[in-house]
């Protein structure tokens, strides 16, 4: 199947909203492109019309995601582009969506630090659960992830 694979440069419109689902963690965001360019007669860049897409981005990304993004930060984000349309107040609306395969901090404009997570194979019991109150450990490592992300956040701010 050929799908339409794009690279976006931009920003950060929305905060990361993140959800463990039965499959994994889903996280969306909305991501504003707005190109620019030289105007010859005045010398001074000029911004054109701003286009905003929404991400999806599932699994493991989906949480990082939630760990490292915020509103206004200029970020890359490499996906599948995907069309759709429904019909909405009366009208029909189009939506761009984007399906991440991989999404970073653009560095021309700034600085990051990577961190890595630790993956780790969750220990399963005889009824397919782990620990005694029956919560997974993979869920638990991206949780630990997030609020360490977040704790890490707010003591910056």
């Amino acid at each position: 199947m050929n799908e339409t694979m794009v690279t976006l440069v931009g920003n950060a419109a929305t905060a990361v909203e993140f959800r463990e689902t039965a499959t994994g963690g889903m996280a969306r965001f909305r991501f504003a492109v707005t190109p620019r360019r030289r105007d010859r007669e005045t010398q001074l860049w000029t911004d054109g019309p701003t286009s905003f897409y929404t991400v999806w981005a599932w699994r493991t990304l989906a949480a990082n995601l939630a760990g490292s993004v915020a509103i206004g930060e200029p970020l890359l984000v490499q996906g599948r582009l995907k069309v759709r349309e429904e019909e909405r107040e009366g009208g029909r609306r189009t939506f761009v969506d984007v399906e991440a395969v991989a999404v970073g901090h653009d560095l021309s404009r700034g600085t990051a630090a990577f961190r890595r997570v630790v993956r780790t194979e969750p220990a399963l019991t005889a009824s397919g659960r782990s620990g005694a109150d029956g919560a997974s450990e993979d869920d638990s490592a991206a949780s630990r992830a997030l609020r360490e992300a977040a704790a890490e956040r707010a003591a910056v701010s």
